[in-house]
């Protein structure tokens, strides 16, 4: 299994202030990879810094609904570090409202933070990413889109558009860049402001999603994992024939 180091470059988290995205950070930066984590509020930011490895995390405050700040700040991250090895697309936001309650504009500052985003900091990291021809761009998922739960219609069809975002980002990369390995990763129920109280500790998370975020190997891409176990792809009846004849059993990948 290909690993990414951190000489191959920066990694970048979303969403670091807090949560999932800081314990990605920590767990990074514990693994020798200089991290610049992104976030609206600066002071969560330097809060997450305190806890990372010393001199490895870079704060950025940035707003990632914003596509010319996306572009221009990833622009000079690449050019400082050496190159932009990893992406992780964490960022998000969940406010809970009853549909009677969203309005078109609540609704649009959802879409552009949860989908706008992801597209924001994926096309900026890949300017850096394709003339290299490596990289590895891991999307935070759910399965939101699936089950929309009460209160969640702006946070379900957000993050259930960024799941075919990423489909569609490895339909015009995945032939002439397969060394740019793009997937998803849905942590689980975790404990945090978005979260449950009983949840995943997020530091218990943020060690599958930095192992799997490391692995750049091009068999991996359009891989889907929940918490730390693969989600193999619905077979068709065909395909469950062939198996069977040729005494096959597909084995998920773990972590």
């Amino acid at each position: 299994m290909t690993l990414l180091t951190p000489e191959d470059g920066l990694a970048i988290v979303t969403g670091a202030g807090s949560g999932l995205g800081r314990a990605l950070a920590v767990q990074l930066t514990r693994d020798s990879f200089t991290v610049a984590g992104t976030g609206r509020r600066a002071a969560a930011l330097e809060e997450t810094a305190a806890l990372c490895a010393p001199g490895r995390f870079l704060p950025e405050p940035l707003d990632i609904a914003r596509p010319d700040d996306v572009a221009a700040r990833f622009a000079a991250l690449a050019q400082a570090q050496g190159g932009i090895a990893l992406l992780i697309n964490n960022a998000a936001v969940y406010p809970r409202r009853d549909i009677l309650d969203e309005t078109p504009d609540s609704f649009a500052e959802i879409v552009a933070i949860n989908l706008g985003g992801v597209f924001h900091c994926s096309h900026a990291a890949l300017a850096d990413m394709v003339p290299r021809g490596r990289g590895r761009i891991l999307n935070v998922a759910t399965f939101a889109d699936i089950s929309p739960l009460p209160c969640s219609a702006a946070y379900s069809v957000s993050k259930g558009a960024a799941r075919i975002l990423t489909r569609a980002l490895i339909a015009d990369l995945g032939d002439r860049f397969p060394d740019i390995v793009i997937g998803d990763w849905m942590p689980g129920m975790l404990q945090t402001t978005m979260g449950i109280p009983d949840g995943l500790a997020p530091d218990t998370a943020a060690a599958w999603g930095a192992r799997l975020a490391r692995m750049c190997d091009p068999a991996l891409t359009g891989a889907v994992f929940e918490m730390n176990r693969e989600v193999l792809p619905p077979r068709g009846l065909k395909g469950k024939l062939k198996d069977l004849l040729l005494m096959r059993r597909r084995r998920p990948r773990l972590l």
